[in-house]
């Protein structure tokens, strides 16, 4: 009976396993058919289809569109103004003599026409100002929408890498899974020839089970940040996608070489420069308020009447006047409720405004340089130190596992070992993505992550 139990539970995990070797070639066949996208890709998706990058082009295609038709500020302002109208008089007159005059259906004709031009000569070179601001708004919201391209590709780079290092730590949740499975197999041995104890096997089928629960809810976070990556491309990815297994990390940075001319190349600074110099162009045209205005004036009128009856001894059958006059026209500002000292005033506070708004984007992007490349540069340290480690830790669970084996080591210490690997991993894991998030920023700080 006791055989008989034994027989079936062995049945019982032989197919247990089998069901579990079949889930994973199923995932790896899965794997191999779907499409695969290497970073370059993804970023390059992400600056065309990303929301958030699109809408910033939509804001500088509006600014570059009041940018091109700024020209029409030095240009003079034309309207044409006509009116036709027909009328159908009675009339009866009556004079002191008892003269009595009676009109019936009496018309007339009314023509009007008239163009008219005003041209600003002189306005306190408020035009060009305005000119000027326009063209550094254009500027601006090209440069705000290479700000955003720049944390896009940032924020797409590091959740990119994120599912390659959930996948790094699913492969070594597999090999754990392995060498459970190759403790639970010599459990079950030395329990069968009686050197070893179930308690042994117990433990060692627990800790399969731990290790195929993680791969498990490995599998779902890695769905869940290609679901993410997705998301930020605006969906174009496929439904089941790849990407690649390793995590390049460039060990050439130097703070020097960050912070190397970062005013002239870091796009967030370049951008706060560019407020500034539209604050200035709007202090300009405020100050042109005080200015008097001159203008060049001009018109040509058309005028026609025509009355086909006599309603009075003085009426006229035919009038037709046409002609053009010019002159100039000077305003000069004397009172408006001091309008124009609140604006300038304004206008001082916001440009020292966009000044203080520099120095402290200047002051927190310094100290972020600092901070990411001392992150940087402890994540290459440790990078150096869990590679060597991961070679140290396999190679304790290879000899743990083989005195098992032949009876020498306990399972204690193989499941010590075992669990060294695990930690060893997730140090190494953890290293490589830090060294690449860090690298990430540094290069985005700077400005040069995109070309």
């Amino acid at each position: 009976m006791a055989s008989r139990k034994s027989i079936l539970q062995r049945s019982n995990l032989y197919m247990r396993r089998n069901i579990y070797v079949t889930m994973v070639a199923l995932m790896v066949t899965v794997a191999s058919v779907a499409q695969s996208f290497t970073v370059e890709q993804v970023v390059q998706l992400a600056l065309q289809k990303n929301y958030d990058v699109r809408l910033f082009q939509n804001s500088a295609a509006l600014a570059a569109n009041d940018s091109r038709f700024s020209f029409g500020l030095y240009l003079p302002t034309i309207n044409g103004q006509g009116s036709y109208s027909k009328s159908n008089v009675d009339s009866r007159n009556v004079t002191f003599g008892d003269v009595e005059t009676i009109r019936t259906g009496a018309q007339s004709t009314n023509v009007n026409g008239s163009i008219q031009l005003v041209w600003t000569l002189f306005d306190g070179t408020r035009m060009f100002a305005t000119h000027r601001r326009l063209a550094e708004l254009e500027a601006l919201g090209q440069l705000n929408s290479r700000n955003q391209m720049v944390n896009t590709a940032a924020n797409v780079i590091a959740t990119y890498y994120g599912i390659v290092r959930q996948k790094q730590q699913l492969k070594a949740i597999q090999e754990q899974t392995s060498v459970s499975e190759e403790r639970v197999k010599l459990a079950e041995r030395k329990l069968q020839v009686g050197t070893g104890g179930k308690p042994e096997l117990l433990q060692a089928k627990v800790d399969l089970n731990a290790f195929r629960t993680a791969a498990l809810s490995q599998e779902t976070l890695i769905q869940q940040l290609k679901d993410q990556l997705n998301s930020l491309l605006a969906l174009e990815l496929p439904g089941t996608y790849e990407v690649t297994d390793t995590i390049p990390i460039s060990t050439t940075l130097t703070l020097d070489e960050i912070m190397n001319n970062v005013e002239m190349t870091n796009t967030a600074l370049v951008a706060a420069r560019k407020s500034i110099s539209v604050a200035e162009q709007s202090l300009r045209e405020n100050r042109a308020g005080r200015s008097p205005i001159i203008n060049l004036t001009s018109a040509y009128n058309f005028n026609r009447v025509e009355n086909e009856l006599v309603t009075s001894p003085i009426a006229q059958k035919y009038i037709r006047n046409r002609g053009y006059n010019y002159g100039l026209s000077v305003t000069i500002p004397i009172l408006n409720g001091m309008s124009t000292n609140r604006l300038i005033g304004q206008s001082k506070v916001n440009l020292e405004r966009q000044k203080l708004i520099y120095e402290q984007q200047k002051t927190i992007i310094t100290a972020g340089i600092r901070i990411a490349f001392a992150s940087y540069d402890n994540a290459l340290k440790v990078l150096r130190i869990e590679e060597e480690n991961i070679l140290l830790a396999k190679e304790n669970v290879n000899i743990a596992l083989e005195g098992f084996r032949r009876g020498i080591t306990t399972f204690i210490e193989l499941r010590t070992a075992q669990q060294s690997l695990a930690d060893a991993y997730n140090r190494l894991i953890a290293a490589r993505f830090n060294a690449k998030v860090s690298e990430t920023e540094l290069l985005r700080l700077r400005g040069s992550l995109i070309n």
